[in-house]
């Protein structure tokens, strides 16, 4: 007999260990498993092992709603961030709710029972399956397996070594050494100061310029009011706080981009002085179409002007034995490259989804409060912000589906399905032009012109939105199986122990 429980969580991230705890505050009658593909739970934050790996989003909006980061650092490193989840999972009792070296191949979805099936795919080669009445996506958005990596002409021809960020090899030595980071995003500005503490020069090739602004390392204001308010308080006020300054640098570059960028550019003149090449960090798009990047105490900028790093825009020719011959003829020489040349995104981590033996094409679908698939019952995915703290949304999502959970409970029903309106038209699910989403846009579902199948990305309105609207709002259709499910063997349900 397949297994069988009521909700099913992918994946033990930030995503997936936060929708764990909600589940046991809010439905603590719900039985539920966490299955990981990895060996270790943390997600991005476990995968990632390249030097200086921190958070590009302040640690108090990418933090829990319910659990305040306590660490004094506003932008937290990779192994802060990975103890704060394993922490999380402890103190919510769910550690031992994941199964690692699981992951999930196919989901099949059979109306006449109301339940999915998965097929799972062990780490050892063996194949399992489980069946429950909900699936949670908590998958990220990329491939954990491969980054994404440009053909670059030339590249056997290179003597030296060749590295991406999400495969970094913990033996890797850098000290005295020349390096080229090929990238211009989140990671290559994390790398470039970092390396160069030790590297003997590093430097970022960048085909155009990202906007990249200095913040603060501790954030004063959050510090003082951990030592007057009682922790959580803290936390809240500190959270609203900077959700309200980031929506309203977002609001502002959408309604005047133009002095918005002045204001960022000159920022950084400020920093790297008056003699200082300016234009490359003068992007050619509007503050916000694409990630403005953050960097703690201006340390890029800092290891630019003290001569430990530089930046290069130009476009690559091809590799040579030495380095990266430039279009414009100039030869970088190198020991090390490093192509921080961004990620793949994997909708849903490249499950297969079937419903009612009819596979669903996602990329044709719309999604529905931007965490459910049209005509998809009873699955629900998490996916973040693109302008502010992936959490601020993760949290958001996890809240709903308890709601959601309790009203199928509540009214008897076993299955909800969102269907769209036919006056619903489709629109881009991701308005950004960063090269990671254009190369994707393909594959991933839409969004609609109206509510609720709209991307706001806006906290503020989703909050109201999914707190307080109704569950039963018309667009989603409740409904019963058509046959009832073969029994189930007795459980003993046990109320896990949640510490605050």
């Amino acid at each position: 007999m397949t297994e069988h429980t009521d909700v099913v969580i992918i994946g033990a991230g930030l995503s997936g260990i936060g929708a764990a705890a909600h589940l046991t505050m809010k439905c603590p009658e719900k039985k539920f498993v966490i299955l990981e593909s990895r060996d270790a739970m943390g997600g991005t934050w476990d995968l990632f092992r390249y030097p200086g790996i921190r958070s590009d989003s302040d640690m108090y909006t990418f933090g829990f709603d319910f659990k305040p980061w306590i660490g004094d650092k506003t932008l937290a490193d990779g192994p802060s961030i990975r103890a704060y989840v394993e922490e999380t999972a402890r103190e919510y009792g769910v550690e031992d709710k994941v199964r690692f070296g699981q992951r999930v191949k196919r989901a099949s979805w059979s109306s006449d029972t109301a339940r999915w099936t998965l097929d799972i795919e062990k780490k050892n080669g063996e194949t399992t399956q489980i069946s429950c009445n909900f699936v949670y996506s908590c998958t990220g958005y990329y491939d954990y397996a491969n980054g994404y990596l440009p053909d670059f002409p030339g590249r056997e021809s290179f003597r030296g070594t060749v590295v991406h960020p999400q495969k970094w090899p913990e033996e890797l030595d850098y000290t005295g050494k020349k390096v080229v980071v090929i990238g211009s995003g989140a990671t290559a500005i994390t790398l470039v100061p970092e390396m160069a503490k030790k590297a003997a020069h590093v430097t970022m090739l960048q085909r155009s310029p990202t906007y990249v602004a200095s913040i603060p390392s501790r954030d004063v204001i959050a510090n003082r009011l951990r030592k007057r308010l009682p922790k959580m308080l803290a936390y809240q006020v500190t959270r609203w706080k900077n959700v309200g300054v980031g929506m309203f640098f977002f609001q502002l570059s959408r309604r005047r981009p133009a002095g918005v960028k002045k204001y960022l550019v000159d920022l950084a003149k400020k920093e790297l002085g008056p003699d200082y090449d300016i234009k490359h960090f003068t992007p050619s798009y509007n503050p916000w179409d694409q990630r403005v990047c953050v960097v703690p105490d201006g340390d890029l900028f800092k290891s630019i002007k003290e001569g430990h790093s530089s930046v290069v825009t130009d476009h690559i020719a091809r590799f040579t034995e030495k380095g990266i011959l430039l279009e414009s003829g100039k030869e970088l020489e190198a020991d090390i490259i490093v192509t921080a040349t961004g990620l793949k995104i994997l909708f849903l981590g490249g499950i297969e989804l079937r419903v009612d033996g009819q596979p669903v094409e996602v990329n044709k679908k719309l999604l529905y409060k931007g965490m459910m698939i049209q005509d998809v019952p009873n699955l629900a995915l998490a996916f973040g912000y693109t302008n502010a703290s992936w959490t601020l949304k993760a949290d958001l999502t996890a809240e709903y589906v308890c709601r959601l959970l309790k009203h199928l409970d509540a009214s008897g029903q076993q299955q909800a399905t969102p269907r769209p309106e036919p006056d619903v038209k489709e629109e881009p699910f991701l308005t950004f032009s960063s090269g990671y989403v254009q190369r994707a846009a393909s594959l991933l579902p839409k969004q609609g012109n109206k509510r609720p199948w709209r991307l706001y990305m806006n906290y503020l309105l989703d909050t109201m939105a999914i707190r307080f609207d109704k569950i039963d709002d018309g667009t989603l259709k409740f409904g019963r199986p058509a046959r009832r499910a073969e029994p189930e063997a007795p459980v003993i349900r046990v109320r896990p122990l949640v510490t605050h």
